[in-house]
C-alpha cells in the first residue's frame, strides 16, 4: 500500500504546483489586461492561450445583470484554484497518509 500512498502523495504534489502556476498566470493576465497590451505580442498570446480555456466557460456562465463592466472571471478562477487548493489537496494528502498507516 506504500506505493499506492506514494503515488497519491506525488500527484497532490504535482497537482499543488500546477494551480499554483495556473493562479499566478490568471494574475498576470489579469494585470496586465489592465493596460491595453499588444496582442502579437509572444507573451500576451501565451498568457491568453493559457487562460482564455479557463475563463471563457465562467464568462458564458455569468448572468447579464452580474456584469459590472469589469471582467470578475479572474476572481472566480482564483477562488476556485483556492477552494481546490484547501480541499483536494490536502484531501488527497491525508488519504496518502491514511494509507501509510493503514
Amino acid at each position: 500500500m506504500f506505493i499506492l500512498s506514494n503515488f497519491i502523495s506525488a500527484s497532490a504534489s504535482v497537482l499543488d504546483i500546477l494551480l499554483s502556476i495556473l493562479c499566478w498566470v490568471v494574475v498576470v493576465r489579469a494585470l496586465i489586461s489592465w493596460v491595453n497590451p499588444d496582442p502579437s505580442n509572444p507573451i500576451v498570446q501565451f498568457l491568453d492561450k493559457v487562460c482564455e480555456p479557463v475563463l471563457e466557460p465562467i464568462r458564458r456562465r455569468l448572468p447579464l445583470n452580474f456584469r459590472f463592466g469589469i471582467d470578475i472571471s479572474p476572481l472566480i478562477v482564483i477562488l476556485v484554484i483556492i477552494f481546490l487548493k484547501s480541499f483536494l489537496i490536502k484531501s488527497l494528502f491525508d488519504l496518502s497518509v491514511w494509507m501509510r498507516l493503514r
